[in-house]
């Protein structure tokens, strides 16, 4: 089966619900035809009786092997007996439950998740393990990393509670408030100490203040409140500050903790130092998340629709070997112009004539563009600023309100030229709304002007997608160059809050890190090709002369072209060419179609699909279990069609489709004839190519043993879209020892519910008693039915993850993998590794020396394979990172694996070169990438 699987329709049976008894066959349905007989097939035999699962003892040290459920316990011996031996028998009679409660005892569970599960109460229950010792294997070389070194006095730190009444929602109103009382009080009251303030909650100083609690009267002029343009006169607010002392900071904790003496991050301490070096910025800069940005900072860009982008720097204080690290990259982010609304207006909608009323469609999407974006509304004497909440459903000239004598109702129109003399030029479009729905304020578009500095939310399209991405590629000496600018114009050695208060000092130089370039791994071609093997280079190779290792078939296809600019007999034509790559390639394509090759019209989509599909189905009804295999589909000349084809396709139909774009089709290249003919292959179920390591049983902890091999990721909707469920995606190698096929099953979760919750599950049926499904039991069946074999060891790759959700996903599904397991046979625990894998973080690495041809790719770009795993690495976990694949263009961005849980103990060579090799199996295309294939988003799923 293919790496893309589609997972099961909704027709076939659902082999995880066959018995009523909890401990059902593993080899459920035979199965196995696909094997390669290697010695027998048994294994998976039906337990007696619902036995209860039981634990065996720890098989590794670390933090799980008592706690997360079963595990096995295989000695060197038993692994080196038979790769078709079972695993070792339970030996503790210790239940399911027993084991639930077990590790609600061991880790303090405390309190209850949303989705009904328990969650620990801190991230100090869990101990990943520690780093077995660095990697070896490659060859080394010098590279540089955006990190600067962070040296920190001996300095007694002080945490205190801010109280600030009337409460302020806003941080920066929160800032200038305490902005304010230092300025007032730092002499006479705050023993001269200049605090570092987080805009919430606390306020913390190097050294104590000189009282335990206090308060003070703070008097802040307001800066956008109505006044008079000739008027000096400024309104003041007075809001009351309540200091409070907390606690004192333990900094020896931090130094044993960066020391590998202490296991517990010391998270609060980082923090304050973390919020010490922010709060300049905080106060110059716009802040989104760990990100600062500003005019100042760089050149703005239009992105079109009323759109601009600015440039700035992320920033954030790590814990790495080398001691406290400060990591800045350059960034960017989208902004609302600060143009009238009406101009938004028309380039939102690329409108030239705004004298025409909105439609009641259009006048919903300005709503939804503009909510909650504050406007500022200036004439005559009067200048104020207002967050919209909504627009009016008639225009200015028929909006109509009361006025404070609560008798006289007149519109909009009409009282801005009573009260202000002004002629509203707009009157077709409707006012915007302020206020509450029960005491609205409306004001005219045209009068208002959007506040600079606001980011924009909301998910860009395509078109200012390409444009951003355009405007902030940078090549890697270019960024290398931007980020040195960033660093010296924040010039931290001269602030006096970071260098004389707290006598933190950051260096300016990127730090130098020793690293390692891995060697690509050999990969095996059929055999009748004129290359049965290639060694590929700088992370990519082609397919001359060479075979697919196993090709498909194909025996039931056709097309149907949506393009209009592409010649009449082009679709015909194109697919012969395709066919005759195919079977050149090592597939069999059968040279004619189902039915006729045909064009249809790309307003009709649906439609067309469906016909094809009653036709195709039609043709082979005398065929038993013959159905489509193949639907060849030239996309339309516009954009946006290709997710509703795959949706039709791939879940409502069940037709396994194969998209092309008009303008790479009618060119009838042969590259692209290629790389279209790798992905039917893998569609067929063949495969493309293999690790020759894999053929020849040498990589270790995957060959020696039968291995499955998981990629899991989970999908949350864009900002906004606040009913959206999310989608989890998991995906497991199907052949072994090759690893190179995969399955992958797809299901929708709660809104922006991180753990993945269809692993494992279990529910009453009323005839069939307690049934056992989820995603990995089933998995783990299709592995047995593909290979005939049980696996006896697990790789989880888990995508998506952010560092303060590893202990709750750790948990939670390394729960559901035992439960599953145990399900499948009594006191089946294969041994599993647990690592998550990180693409969203801002580390980036640039060539010692950008002019060295052998220390760079074409791109300028560090080499493929490069692996780092020491100095701006976690100071004792098991962490690396990668740089899999080779830059195509702007600064590669190396992925970061850290390891939460390893039953297998891996080597940190092992590990490293399986995760590299891992990257050269992908099926698309003949490049290594940057996430190997079993690590891949739900969004890849259609290819």
């Amino acid at each position: 089966m293919s790496r893309r699987g589609g997972g099961r329709r909704s027709s076939e049976p659902r082999p995880d619900q066959g018995s009523s008894t909890p401990s059902p066959s593993f080899q459920r349905g035979g199965g196995g035809d696909r094997g390669r007989g290697r010695g027998r097939r048994g294994g998976f035999t039906p337990a007696p009786s619902p036995a209860p699962v039981r634990a065996p003892p720890p098989a590794a040290s670390g933090y799980l092997s008592a706690t997360a459920g079963p595990s096995t316990s295989l000695t060197p011996q038993k692994m080196a007996s038979s790769s078709t031996a079972p695993p070792p028998s339970a030996s503790s009679s210790a239940s399911m439950v027993e084991l639930s409660q077990e590790i609600a005892k061991k880790l303090s569970f405390g309190s209850t998740s949303a989705t009904g599960g328990s969650v620990p109460v801190s991230s100090k229950a869990i101990v990943p393990p520690p780093r077995p010792q660095l990697g070896r294997i490659g060859r080394k070389c010098t590279i540089r990393a955006n990190h600067f070194v962070v040296e920190v006095s001996d300095r007694d730190l002080f945490h205190y509670d801010v109280a600030i009444t009337p409460e302020i929602t806003s941080k920066k109103v929160n800032r200038d408030v305490i902005s304010q009382l230092v300025r007032s009080y730092r002499e006479s009251h705050l023993g001269n100490r200049m605090p570092a303030y987080d805009g919430r909650k606390s306020l913390y100083t190097a050294g104590a203040l000189p009282f335990e609690a206090k308060e003070f009267v703070v008097k802040l002029v307001e800066k956008n409140d109505p006044a008079s343009s000739s008027s000096s006169v400024k309104k003041e607010r007075q809001f009351n500050v309540a200091i409070k002392y907390a606690s004192k900071v333990d900094m020896h904790h931090l130094k044993e903790f960066l020391s590998g003496r202490q296991k517990d991050v010391p998270q609060e301490t980082i923090q304050i130092l973390d919020i010490v070096l922010r709060a300049s910025p905080s106060e110059k800069y716009v802040t989104v998340g760990r990100s600062f940005f500003s005019l100042d900072l760089g050149k703005k860009g239009e992105l079109g629709n009323g759109i601009e982008y600015w440039r700035g720097y992320y920033q954030s204080l790590r814990p790495t070997q080398m001691g406290l690290s400060l990591n800045i990259d350059v960034s960017a982010r989208s902004f609302y112009e600060p143009i009238l609304v009406t101009e938004f207006v028309a380039k939102y909608f690329t409108l030239r004539d705004l004298s025409r009323p909105l439609s009641d469609q259009d006048r919903v999407k300005v709503k939804r563009a503009l909510r909650g974006i504050k406007v500022e509304i200036s004439y005559r004497d009067y200048a104020r600023s207002f967050k919209v909440t909504g627009i009016s459903n008639l225009p200015v000239d028929k909006t109509m309100f009361t006025l404070d004598d609560k008798k006289t109702k007149v519109s909009v129109h009409q009282y801005f030229w009573d009260r202000y003399n002004i002629g509203l030029k707009y009157t077709s479009l409707p006012p915007l709304q302020a206020g509450t729905d029960a005491k609205p304020i409306y004001l005219p578009m045209e009068l208002c002007k959007i506040a600079g500095g606001q980011r924009y939310t909301k998910k860009l399209n395509e078109r200012q997608v390409t444009a951003l991405l355009r405007a902030t590629c940078q090549r890697p000496s270019a960024r290398e160059n931007s980020i040195k600018e960033m660093v010296g114009h924040n010039d931290y050695s001269r602030n006096v809050l970071v260098r004389n208060e707290f006598g933190i000092q950051v260096k300016e130089e990127l730090t130098s890190v020793d690293a390692r370039v891995l060697p690509a791994p050999m990969l095996k071609y059929h055999d009748t090709g004129r290359e049965a093997r290639v060694d590929p280079h700088l992370g990519q190779w082609n397919m001359i002369n060479k075979k697919m290792v196993n090709g498909g078939r194909i025996d039931f296809w056709t097309c149907v072209n949506f393009s209009t600019r592409v010649q009449r007999d082009l679709p015909f034509e194109f697919c012969r060419q395709l066919m005759d790559m195919c079977n050149s390639k090592g597939m069999e394509f059968h040279p004619d179609p189902i039915i006729q090759i045909h064009s249809a019209d790309s307003k009709y989509i649906e439609k067309a699909l469906h016909d094809v599909h009653k036709k195709c189905t039609a043709k082979l009804a005398n065929q038993k279990g013959k159905q489509l295999q193949l639907l060849i589909i030239i996309l339309p000349d516009f954009s946006g069609s290709y997710g509703k084809i795959k949706r039709i396709c791939e879940t409502e139909l069940g037709i396994v489709s194969q998209c092309c774009q008009p303008l790479q089709a009618k060119k009838l290249s042969k590259q692209y004839l290629e790389n279209v003919a790798l992905k039917i292959n893998v569609k067929a179920g063949g495969r493309n190519t293999v690790l020759n390591d894999a053929i020849q049983r040498r990589i270790p902890n995957v060959t020696d043993f039968p291995t499955i091999i998981f990629g899991a990721d989970v999908t949350h909707p864009q900002p906004g879209e606040d009913s959206s469920p999310s989608i989890a995606a998991v995906v497991a190698s199907m052949d072994w020892p090759e690893v190179t096929k995969y399955r992958g099953l797809v299901s929708a979760q709660a809104h922006r519910e991180e753990i993945i919750q269809d692993l494992y599950k279990k529910y009453q049926d009323p005839q069939k008693g307690l049934v056992h499904s989820g995603m990995i039991r089933e998995l783990f069946i299709a592995f047995r039915r593909s290979t005939g074999q049980k696996p006896h060891r697990i790789i989880f790759y888990r995508d998506g993850v952010s560092e303060g959700q590893f202990s709750q996903v750790l948990l939670h599904e390394m729960q559901a993998i035992r439960e599953a397991c145990g399900t499948l046979e009594e006191g089946y625990c294969p041994r599993v590794t647990f690592v998550v894998v990180q693409k969203r973080h801002h580390t980036r690495f640039f060539p010692a020396d950008h002019n060295k041809r052998d220390l760079t790719d074409k791109s300028g770009n560090i080499l493929p394979g490069t692996v780092v795993d020491s100095k701006i690495c976690h100071p004792t976990e098991f962490d690396f990172y990668l740089n899999s694949h080779a830059g195509i263009q702007g600064t590669s961005r190396p992925t970061h694996y850290h390891v939460l849980f390893d039953e297998n103990n891996f080597t940190a060579d092992g590990l490293q070169t399986l995760t590299n090799n891992l990257c050269y199996t992908y099926a698309r295309c003949t490049r290594s990438v940057s996430i190997g294939q079993t690590i891949i988003p739900p969004s890849s799923f259609f290819m």
